[in-house]
């Protein structure tokens, strides 16, 4: 089975090797806004058209000739991207890019043959710990200790500069794996929540660690910091940058900890069965704090990470339906209870059977209910 998959690594670029970075990502940016800014006045050009028009704009402007090609072409796909995505009612207009936020460009990995010898222009050396980039050269890097190679065919390679001021680049590899099936041998079912963020059918509670309100009053501190500085001043980037630090520990912790949780969740069980939610929908008509707790917990993040998990692992994966009344329904007798709408009650004795039940762990069997007939039927039409 063909998969796509990405290695990060940190990039640890010379002084001459960030300058040239950060001439690419400006003429990536100078690109991008200039047909932004051209389509406004001109709509019926398409994608084909701007990748026709380029030579000309490189012919105008003599700097663009200077950086990788194959980044300006990125520069119109992502700008063709944006205005399908704004069409199809995915995302609002383009914006312009700015230089004062994280950027990064694409540059397409090209393979060819002299004297009988292979050669391609991104090459990834674990061995030396160097990438090889277009019109970089060789780049140091840092990552994946346990591995001695990358297996697969590159395909393209992202380089970013984060608010943080480090470098990253990310190789999109072409991998060939062979996935072996699993018989399954045992099931689970999944409740996603803010109290805990997973609640097993075998009932153990994964905590939420609630990453973000561990750095909210720092953030405050810092931000307010800032809207006292002098827009552009080298005290307010500096500021800027602290804050971009904080949501980067942010967003590392809380990735570490959804990777751990998938992990042990796949590694244990051969089929996962979790709820479809509409995350989006959760927002509407809420309060302020549930907002912010809910975008803390990240379920999309871990539901994305679980099924892709099983998918290289060959377990099976289950979504059940998004308005299945799990937690309603008592999962020893079936009777269903319309006053546990209200969020605040945790325990319960069921009306009809007398049983006491966990709200969560409750939920979390009747999802693993659902994903068994889900299972069942398909194995019958097989």
């Amino acid at each position: 089975m063909e998969i796509y998959k990405a290695y990060k690594f940190r990039l640890y670029p010379t002084e001459k090797q960030k300058i040239f970075i950060n001439k690419t990502l400006g003429c990536k940016r100078f690109v991008y806004n200039y047909y932004l800014n051209y389509l406004k006045d001109n709509t019926s050009i398409n994608r084909f058209d701007l990748h026709k028009d380029l030579p000309k704009l490189k012919e105008k402007n003599e700097f663009l000739k200077e950086v990788d090609s194959t980044v300006l072409c990125s520069a119109v796909d992502d700008l063709s991207k944006a205005f399908n995505d704004y069409y199809d009612k995915r995302k609002g207009y383009p914006k312009f890019k700015s230089k004062f936020s994280r950027q990064s460009y694409r540059t397409s990995c090209i393979r060819g043959t002299y004297k009988e010898k292979k050669y391609s222009n991104i090459e990834v050396d674990l061995l030396t710990r160097n990438i090889k980039l277009p019109k970089l050269g060789k780049v140091e890097i840092r990552g994946y200790r346990n591995k001695d190679k990358i297996e697969g065919k590159i395909l393209n390679a992202t380089i970013t500069k984060e608010s943080t001021g480090k470098y990253y680049v990310s190789v999109v590899v072409e991998e060939d794996i062979l996935i072996e099936k699993v018989t399954p041998n045992n099931i689970v079912g999944i409740d996603l929540g803010i109290k805990d963020l997973v609640i097993t059918s075998d009932g153990i509670k994964y905590s939420n660690e609630k990453v973000l309100m561990k750095f909210e009053k720092r953030l405050k501190r810092l931000q307010k910091e800032l809207s006292r500085r002098e827009k552009g001043s080298k005290n307010y980037l500096k500021t800027k940058e602290k804050i971009a630090r904080i949501h980067a520990k942010i967003k590392n912790y809380r990735k570490h900890y959804l990777n751990s949780i998938a992990n042990e969740i796949v590694d244990e069980h051969d089929i996962i069965v979790t709820e479809d939610l509409k995350v989006k929908d959760m927002f509407k008509d809420k309060k302020k704090a549930f907002n912010k707790s809910l975008s803390d917990a990240a379920f999309s993040t871990l539901r994305s990470l679980i099924e892709w998990k099983c998918k290289i692992k060959g377990k099976i994966y289950y979504k059940i339906n998004t308005y299945y009344p799990s937690s309603q329904i008592c999962s020893y007798c079936g009777y269903k209870n319309s006053k546990l709408n209200d969020l605040s009650i945790r325990e319960y004795d069921c009306p009809k059977c007398g049983i006491h039940n966990d709200r969560d762990i409750n939920a979390s069997l009747n999802i693993l209910f659902e994903g068994l007939k889900l299972h069942y039927n398909l194995v019958s039409l097989v």
